[in-house]
């Protein structure tokens, strides 16, 4: 089955315990919803960094990222309707860019 990144963009860091207790419970249904799909549920990132040939910039760009997921689903289609689930979607404080993974052997 084909394997999809999520890359998160933007998103709310709570500092209120009660907030960060209700956004971590949010994240936890939507990933236990999304059951054996859910291949390597990721990380949030820190500050990015742009390399170009033209050197690095420390501001990553004009819309960030702010963490990944990697899913399994059976299409693209699938994908990203079950991007659509995700917190940062649903309460409109972020999205979701969906890309599928192709595999390389080297």
């Amino acid at each position: 089955m084909p394997q999809y990144l999520f890359v998160y963009h933007g998103g709310h860091t709570p500092t209120d315990p009660a907030e960060v207790e209700a956004t971590m419970a949010a994240w936890g249904a939507w990933f236990q919803g999304m059951g054996e799909a859910l291949d390597i549920p990721g990380n949030p990132v820190g500050q990015s960094y742009t390399v170009s040939n033209g050197g690095v910039v420390d501001n990553g760009g004009a819309n960030p990222a702010s963490g990944f997921t990697v899913i399994k689903a059976d299409s693209i289609d699938a994908a990203t309707e079950m991007a659509k689930g995700c917190p940062m979607v649903v309460n409109g404080s972020g999205s979701v860019e969906v890309a599928e993974v192709h595999e390389i052997e080297m």
